[in-house]
């Protein structure tokens, strides 16, 4: 419910800063863009901080928290009259942020150790069709009763979510053993909570952040040059729009099957493989993208992508689940989407620039970083 809030606002938003009195058409994309971006800024840069106070007073309490504010700031945004009165409250949702490693924390914790990456994989999943769904529900909405109410519904999802955490989830129900919640490799958890340093020492995390950097980095260098690339391989303007957004959901509806049947693949398979072989077949669909002349490889790149990018995301985290420690899921995770978030401002960016030179490059370029990630984990990760 909360990513999917989240991206409700996303086809609507341009309209609605037009409203607020922004008549030029570059300076609308302008205001669109920073009320977009600041609010992954911010929970990048906040996303660990929230993570250690949920590990000090509670995971639930600190998801709840997050869900509360979005429910009002949502709400106040039915309520402005000037576009930097959204710039203002899109800036306060990333301060007030930080559900999304919250949560994944909370599936990694409420599962047996066996039966952690399916219960990661289940998040993700959520966190993967969210998206998928949310611009489409956004733009019907918005057709339906207004911009402004748009937001209030859109309000109304994140009130369930709050409601479904508070009356679903028993923070007291884990299933850390002893062992995990007293040392990791010697690491005092309760009397000595853990600190973002030590959280860097833990095995292959240092690793783990880096490949969940790249593949976040390569998942979304997509958004600014897909459409280019499908107009340039023949496709008619009038149909741009559709057949990009048929692609990116079958990206994401792939990416949600490899985030699935990975914990399924872990038990027999090792992380390091099953990163490796996610990130080797997420290379190949990205160096076919490239190398496409119609629109059905592209779709043939897409189903590859997005199976080979969703699985290795859920082994990457499975793997640094493994040697976080009980008490410290939240510091851990949050450190992780930190790395996530960084990777998912920064692309669009940089496959912006590049595109602007040759739009083929981006592709390869993703190949490159795909390929890289899938050596660093063979070479230099130590399976747990």
């Amino acid at each position: 419910m909360g990513y999917t809030g989240f991206t409700l606002v996303m086809p609507f938003l341009p309209l609605f800063i037009g409203q607020l009195g922004v008549t030029d058409v570059g300076h609308v994309a302008i205001w669109t863009g920073v009320s977009l971006g600041v609010t992954p800024g911010l929970t990048a840069i906040l996303a660990p901080a929230w993570g250690k106070l949920g590990d000090r007073y509670g995971r639930k309490l600190m998801v709840e928290r997050s869900m509360a504010s979005f429910v009002v700031l949502m709400a106040a945004m039915a309520l402005v009259t000037r576009a930097w009165h959204v710039l203002a409250l899109r800036a306060v949702q990333g301060l007030f942020a930080g559900y999304g490693a919250l949560s994944v924390a909370m599936a990694a914790e409420s599962a047996p150790r066996d039966r952690m990456p399916s219960a990661i994989g289940l998040v993700q999943t959520a966190q993967r069709l969210g998206p998928a769904v949310g611009p489409v529900i956004g733009g019907v909405l918005a057709g339906l009763v207004g911009l402004r109410r748009a937001f209030i519904v859109t309000a109304l999802f994140y009130a369930i979510g709050l409601v479904a955490v508070y009356v679903m989830y028993d923070d007291h129900a884990t299933h850390a053993t002893t062992a995990d919640a007293a040392t990791v490799d010697g690491v005092p958890n309760a009397a000595n909570p853990v600190t973002f340093r030590d959280v860097l020492a833990f095995q292959n995390f240092i690793l783990m952040m880096a490949v969940i950097f790249g593949l976040q980095f390569v998942d979304r260098s997509f958004g600014p040059v897909l459409p280019l690339w499908v107009e340039a391989v023949g496709v008619g303007r009038a149909k741009v729009a559709l057949v990009s957004g048929v692609l990116f959901s079958i990206m994401a509806c792939t990416g949600a099957l490899g985030h699935h049947v990975c914990g399924k693949l872990l038990r027999r398979y090792s992380t390091r493989l099953v990163i490796g072989a996610g990130a080797t077949v997420a290379a190949f669909g990205t160096l076919l993208f490239g190398a496409s002349r119609s629109v059905w490889l592209m779709s043939l790149a897409s189903v590859l992508f997005g199976i080979g990018i969703g699985a290795a995301m859920t082994a990457s985290y499975s793997a640094a689940g493994r040697v976080i420690p009980a008490g410290a899921h939240g510091t851990g995770f949050g450190v992780l989407t930190s790395a996530s978030l960084v990777g998912m401002a920064i692309s669009p960016f940089f496959a912006g620039l590049l595109g602007g030179a040759s739009i083929r490059v981006v592709f390869f370029v993703d190949f490159a970083i795909m390929a890289a990630a899938a050596i660093a984990v063979h070479r230099a990760m130590v399976d747990s």
